[in-house]
């Protein structure tokens, strides 16, 4: 099987089918290394000019729905296209890698089988894209929107305040809102937590009556 093809069949299973090729094109004319990795809390993508290998790298959690692996790939293959335009010089997201990643962007904003929903997000993010789609309050709610339904899972800004949820093995208190996290205070030991607006969490039985 030819690398391209191998590529392919590799996205196919992870981006839109419509946009396979964007991503492939890509990836065939860069010199990365790519590789899909298990969810990482703290991050959906990263870019690391250098590997053991001595190439750039870029990593995207597999666990994404597909739409959001698409956006997150180009968010990492701008970082890209900015390192190799100007290396270690500018800041990491600033106005360089905005001009790179809306570029990209703007790829797949004209392509018609886009949704509605996401190109208008879209739209919205070129005029200023962020460091992370989880700080673009407005793009994150809408790529959520395509993940897998899973049980009474909520968004966490969705319950009412003061609350109880839980999240992975620990129960919470919903608290106050700041910014794009919501002091949470956690059940057994009273600690406050900072947790993102549009966490997954499930309500606990009392919540739910």
């Amino acid at each position: 099987m030819s690398q391209i093809l191998r590529y392919r069949e590799v996205f196919g299973k992870y981006v839109p089918e419509p946009f396979v090729e964007v991503v492939v094109e890509l990836l065939i004319r860069s010199n990365v290394q790519f590789k899909i990795v298990k969810n990482r809390a703290s991050k959906l993508g990263d870019f690391r000019p250098y590997n053991p290998r001595g190439k750039p790298q870029i990593t995207v959690n597999g666990n994404l729905n597909p739409y959001a692996f698409l956006i997150t790939t180009l968010h990492e293959f701008a970082h890209w296209k900015t390192f190799e335009e100007f290396g270690r010089s500018v800041a990491p997201h600033g106005s360089e890698w905005k001009a790179a990643f809306s570029k990209l962007l703007e790829k797949i904003i004209k392509h018609p089988e886009l949704p509605d929903s996401l190109k208008i997000a879209l739209n919205k993010s070129l005029k200023n894209p962020k460091a992370s789609s989880c700080s673009d309050l407005s793009l994150n709610r809408v790529l959520a929107s395509y993940d897998k339904k899973n049980g009474s899972e909520i968004i966490l800004e969705n319950l009412p305040k003061n609350a109880t949820f839980a999240l992975g093995n620990r129960l919470f208190i919903k608290g106050n809102k700041r910014r794009t996290r919501i002091e949470c205070k956690e059940w057994s030991t009273g600690k406050t937590y900072l947790v993102h607006v549009l966490a997954k969490v499930l309500p606990t039985i009392q919540d739910e009556k």
